[in-house]
């Protein structure tokens, strides 16, 4: 356990990931790339959910079958083959279709959105339950903060590459290059991840007769457990920020001027303030106050979309951009170590699938706020998620380490 060589394999896996998705960000690019398509805001609600929220649907079949798996990582193997395809399916459709057909494009890269995650929701059981069984559980904050400082760093290459490419290449060429590059450099991440040396696990749950049992036994789970309850309510208000962040480069755009160059600034700048923070985050994880890094996260959710409601410069939307990149890897780490310290080994698949599949339900938050938008106004779309991130805030002040 907590090997060096397993260590720097997680990082340098969480290094070239990001390097990879960033290149779509669901708060930056990617609304610009359904924008230009044509897509209206619901749709680029719609998309920036699939990202991040296809997992959700096979989350708790995931762990049925993983529970009784003594080793992982022959699956999660298959996992990243199946998202590099599909991450470079994207971009092939966009050169291929983008010019002459619009619909077609955004189709395609629906489908291909839509796999890369759905496959994650197999890939998160599978990553959540090595790295349980590879680091202790003080070690574990320490080597998530670095790999989220080194995901900072990624950020910073994919945020330059993303701004250099947009800007030398004309659209929609430029946003087919960005997915077929990526997806290479992702490519990196997943070797280096898949040569981790896994333990097989001595603690194996008995598989149940049937997918109906397991789903009545994770509803006892669920009942019975005050703390998961906590956890979940906590985690998924947390999520309210997507009502708003996904739209808050669209309403930058109206009042100052996206280039390249400044697409590729505010990306940076998230990416700048995730890594900087996870020297607060690691710290406070190392010493297992991971309930006092999520209240101080959610607080600083809150006040980024404070700064959005009056921001009319490049600097104020890189402050905003600087505090999300931030909140966002602190509330990463709070709820993953949060759900694995409470989870018992044998019933861990489970407790990490009832976490996600209920949390994770907070990533269609963007499909509300497209609706908000649509119907409203960018105000009602940021006072309903600030409200709901107080509620998240005053849950968090019940967890327990």
């Amino acid at each position: 356990m907590d090997k060096t060589s397993n260590h720097i394999r997680n990082i340098l896996h969480g290094f070239f990931l990001t390097i990879g998705t960033t290149i779509a960000e669901p708060s930056t690019i990617l609304p610009l790339i359904v924008n230009y398509f044509g897509g209206s805001s619901m749709l680029v609600g719609f998309f920036a959910a699939l990202l991040r929220g296809g997992a959700v649907v096979v989350q708790l079949f995931a762990a049925f079958q993983a529970q009784s798996y003594s080793l992982m990582m022959p699956y999660i193997r298959r996992v990243f083959i199946i998202r590099f395809l599909a991450w470079f399916f994207i971009g092939v459709a966009i050169i291929v279709f983008g010019e002459n057909s619009p619909n077609l494009t955004l189709f395609s890269i629906g489908i291909g959105l839509f796999i890369f995650s759905f496959s994650a929701g197999f890939g998160a059981i599978y990553f959540k339950d090595i790295i349980a069984k590879i680091f202790s559980h003080r070690f574990r904050g320490k080597t998530m903060a670095y790999r989220q400082f080194f995901s900072g760093a990624g950020g910073l290459v994919s945020g330059a590459l993303a701004g250099w490419i947009i800007h030398t290449f004309e659209a929609p060429y430029s946003y087919g290059y960005l997915f077929i590059i990526s997806s290479f450099i992702m490519g990196f991440g997943y070797l280096s991840f898949g040569t981790i040396d896994e333990p097989a696990k001595e603690e194996v749950a008995k598989r149940e007769n049937s997918f109906k049992k397991f789903l009545h036994n994770s509803w006892i789970t669920l009942k019975e457990d005050k703390n998961l309850q906590i956890q979940l309510k906590t985690f998924l208000l947390a999520y309210a920020y997507l009502i708003a962040l996904p739209f808050i480069i669209l309403d930058a755009q109206t009042k100052i001027e996206l280039d390249g160059v400044a697409i590729g600034s505010l990306i940076t700048t998230q990416m700048i303030g995730a890594m900087l923070s996870n020297f607060l985050w690691g710290r406070l994880s190392g010493h297992g106050l991971n309930k006092l890094t999520a209240n101080i996260s959610i607080s600083l959710q809150i006040i980024a979309i404070l700064i959005a409601f009056n921001a009319s410069s490049l600097y104020e939307y890189m402050a905003v951009f600087f505090i999300v990149g931030a909140a966002l890897d602190g509330n990463r780490i709070a709820s993953g170590n949060l759900i694995l310290s409470i989870a018992p080994a044998e019933k861990r698949p489970v407790y990490v699938a009832i976490h996600i599949n209920v949390v994770s339900f907070g990533l269609f938050f963007s499909i509300i706020g497209g609706v908000i938008l649509h119907f409203f106004s960018y105000t009602v779309l940021y006072s309903t998620a600030t409200a709901m991130l107080f509620l998240s805030l005053y849950f968090s002040f019940k967890l327990k380490d």
